[in-house]
C-alpha cells in the first residue's frame, strides 16, 4: 500500500540519469551560503547557545546578534582574503536593522536569496494567504533594497506548508532551497508549471552539527574538506552539487572561524578544478540544459 507523497518528484537513482557538465565543464559546484538573520526581541523562535529563561531571553538574542555585529563582517573579510563568492541568504528584516551587511555582500557581487521576514516565524505554520503575504512581503523589501527580484528561496528554519512550492512559484522564484534530498538540481512540480531545486546541505550546515549535534569546531572543518575530498572523486563521473551552510554568530565566533578559514582554504587551493559559484547560477545553468 503506498505511503502518502508529497507528489513534487519522481525517484530517480542518481546512477541513472543523463550525464551534463557545468560551465567550463567544470563538475563540481561549489557554494558558500551565509545566512543573515534577525531575530525579535523577547518573543518567537531562536537558535539557542545555553538554556535561556523567560522572555526576553537575553543571552541567546545577544548571543545572536553578535553574528551581524561582529562575526558576518569578519566572514567577509576572510571571503575576501581566499577570492570565494558567496550567497546572503537574508532575512527581509535584515535591511531594516542592518542595512550595511547584506549591502556589503551585493557590493562583492554576491548573490541575495530571501530568506523569509525573519527567523522568529516559521511559515509552514501560516494558511495559504498568510504565507503569501509572508513571500510578498520579502520579495518587495529585497527587490527595493538590492534593486533586483530575488530567484531563491530558503524558508525561515526550512519550514514549507503542503503549498509553499506553488505559492513560490507563482510569485516568480526560480528555485528553492529547502529540500537537503540530493547532489543533483531537481524539477518539482507545482500547480501552475515547474520550480528547481538546487541542493542545500543539512549535513554542512552549522546549525545542525554544531548547535544541534554539539560537533567542535575543528571536527566541523574536517567534515567540509571530507565532504569536499570525496565530492571531488564521486564528481569525475558525474557532476553535482555541494553547498556550505554557515551562520555567523555560530561560525564568526573567532575560535570557530580560524577552523572554518582552514576548511575553505582547501578548497579555494582547488580552484581550478571546481566551478565557485552561487545557488542562483547553478540554478540557471541547470535549467538551460536541454531537457
Amino acid at each position: 500500500m503506498p505511503l502518502p507523497s508529497h507528489g513534487r518528484y519522481d525517484y530517480v537513482p542518481i546512477t541513472r540519469r543523463p550525464d551534463f557538465t557545468w560551465p567550463g565543464g567544470k563538475r563540481l559546484a561549489v557554494y558558500v551560503a551565509v545566512n543573515l538573520e534577525h531575530f525579535a526581541f523577547g518573543e518567537g523562535l531562536g537558535a539557542a547557545l545555553a538554556p535561556g529563561g523567560p522572555q526576553p531571553d537575553v543571552l541567546n538574542y545577544a548571543w545572536r546578534d553578535y553574528g551581524n555585529r561582529v562575526g558576518a563582517w569578519r566572514m567577509l573579510e576572510m571571503l575576501d582574503e581566499l577570492t570565494l563568492p558567496s550567497c546572503a541568504i537574508a532575512n527581509a528584516a535584515m535591511f531594516e536593522y542592518a542595512p550595511e551587511l547584506p549591502k556589503a555582500f551585493a557590493a562583492r557581487g554576491d548573490e541575495i536569496v530571501a530568506h523569509g521576514r525573519s527567523n522568529s516565524e516559521r511559515q509552514g505554520d501560516l494558511d495559504p494567504a498568510a504565507e503569501a503575504k509572508l513571500i510578498a512581503d520579502s520579495t518587495e523589501t529585497l527587490t527595493r533594497h538590492a534593486g533586483t527580484p530575488p530567484r531563491g528561496w530558503l524558508g525561515p528554519w526550512i519550514s514549507q506548508s503542503r503549498v509553499t512550492p506553488d505559492l513560490l512559484q507563482e510569485a516568480g522564484y526560480a528555485y528553492l532551497l529547502d529540500w537537503c534530498h540530493d547532489d543533483q538540481p531537481t524539477w518539482f512540480r507545482t500547480r501552475r508549471g515547474r520550480i528547481l531545486s538546487v541542493p542545500y546541505p543539512q549535513e554542512l550546515n552549522d546549525i545542525p552539527a554544531i548547535v544541534a549535534r554539539q560537533m567542535d569546531a575543528p571536527a566541523f572543518a574536517d567534515m567540509i574538506v571530507d565532504q569536499f575530498q570525496e565530492m571531488q572523486r564521486q564528481s569525475r563521473g558525474q557532476s553535482l552539487v555541494m553547498g556550505i551552510a554557515l551562520h555567523p554568530y555560530i561560525v564568526g565566533q573567532p575560535h570557530r572561524l580560524a577552523h572554518l578559514r582552514r576548511a575553505l582554504s582547501e578548497i579555494a587551493s582547488n580552484r581550478e578544478r571546481l566551478w565557485l559559484t552561487t545557488p542562483g547560477a547553478i540554478a540557471a545553468a541547470f535549467a538551460a540544459l536541454p531537457q
